[in-house]
């Protein structure tokens, strides 16, 4: 078979490792051709397409981003659009593609087998958030970078007596913040899946500073909201009114916002470290590397047998395929289970659990 290859959306630490296992198993056990297309979507479209063979993935499971390039781009906002990428993998005489990607990049893989072409999508998004899977790839890596950022924050706020704000990844869900503030040992963490009163977050620094803690950590992600009680209208806050062609807001700027309030609040010194791609940098852990792999063998499996219109995802530790739609149909935000685990080992303030209570 000739098997087409892309990754869309934000990059993050894997996909060349998924790229890799595709590759290597549908050679060596398969003899497929394989095409990669460059840019995501946009590769398709405009016919950016490069050959995949064993020498071009040899090395590349440790590199961080993709060998292919990425980019926001969304065909079904084009006029033909989705015509013209069918045409494009016609011309190149592509029988499957692999997509790699989260909600937008499979969304539009859904729509490309609703009209008669064979996909397969793999699970990506640094969020965690995509629905049916247990875990995406590069999520891990994330949690890394910002659990040893917050190491190392610490350090510097209790030598200057000061809060420290880390801003995180996490549009609609607070898989990194909750993660990383467990295992970094953040004295508040904020999510976006329940909105916050700053009144509460002040007053739980300053009881925490009267009992003799003279610094604090608050991880924050992206996403999070003040509630209308803190005069806040519920939404997100945005570095700007620009959308991408998916329709999402380029998120930013609610560290800096929170670290001023406490301050105002609180009268403690407040500092703010925002991470923003950092988190997607560099070389995937060992988990992601493997968990990658495995997705990349399931993908070209899928393709063998025929599971078209479907996903790879994890299920407890197996891999399994599921329907591209139940994938797409919402977001995984963070349970109540996760909240529980984190309110039990942070502070609580007149009995009540302070994550985002």
């Amino acid at each position: 078979m000739k098997v087409g290859i892309l990754t869309g959306g934000g990059d993050c630490p894997g996909l060349n490792a998924v790229i890799r296992a595709a590759v290597r198993k549908g050679c060596f056990h398969y003899e497929d051709e394989f095409v990669g297309f460059l840019e995501g979507w946009r590769g398709v479209m405009e016919d950016k397409a490069v050959p995949l063979d064993l020498s071009v993935v040899a090395g590349i499971l440790p590199r961080g981003g993709t060998i292919l390039r990425t980019s926001r781009t969304n065909p079904a906002k084009k006029p033909n659009g989705l015509e013209q990428c069918i045409a494009t993998l016609k011309k190149n005489g592509i029988d499957a593609l692999i997509a790699i990607g989260g909600d937008d990049t499979l969304t539009v893989a859904s729509k490309l087998y609703g009209k008669g072409f064979n996909v397969v999508g793999v699970p990506k998004t640094i969020d965690n958030d995509l629905a049916g899977t247990d875990y995406t790839f590069g999520f891990d890596t994330a949690v890394n970078v910002v659990m040893e950022a917050i190491d190392r924050v610490h350090t510097t706020a209790e030598a200057h007596n000061r809060v420290m704000v880390v801003e995180v990844m996490g549009r609609d869900a607070g898989w990194i913040a909750i993660h990383s503030g467990i295992a970094g040992g953040a004295d508040v963490i904020l999510i976006p899946e329940k909105p916050f009163d700053i009144d509460e977050v002040a007053d739980t620094i300053r009881q925490r500073h009267s009992r003799g803690r003279y610094f604090s950590i608050v991880v924050v992600a992206e996403g999070a909201k003040f509630s209308p009680s803190s005069s806040g209208d519920g939404s997100a806050v945005s570095m700007d009114g620009d959308k991408d062609e998916f329709g999402h807001a380029r998120l930013g700027g609610i560290g800096n916002i929170l670290a001023k309030e406490l301050e105002k609040r609180t009268g403690f010194e407040t500092r703010t470290v925002v991470l923003g791609h950092i988190q997607r940098g560099g070389t995937p852990t060992a988990f992601d590397r493997v968990l990658a792999t495995r997705y990349g063998l399931g993908a070209i499996d899928m393709v063998h047998r025929g599971e078209f219109g479907r996903m790879a995802a994890l299920r407890g530790n197996k891999i399994i395929s599921i329907p591209l739609q139940e994938a797409i149909s919402k977001n995984r935000t963070v349970d109540q289970e996760m909240m529980d685990v984190a309110s039990g080992i942070l502070e609580k303030l007149n009995d009540e659990k302070l994550v985002n209570k």
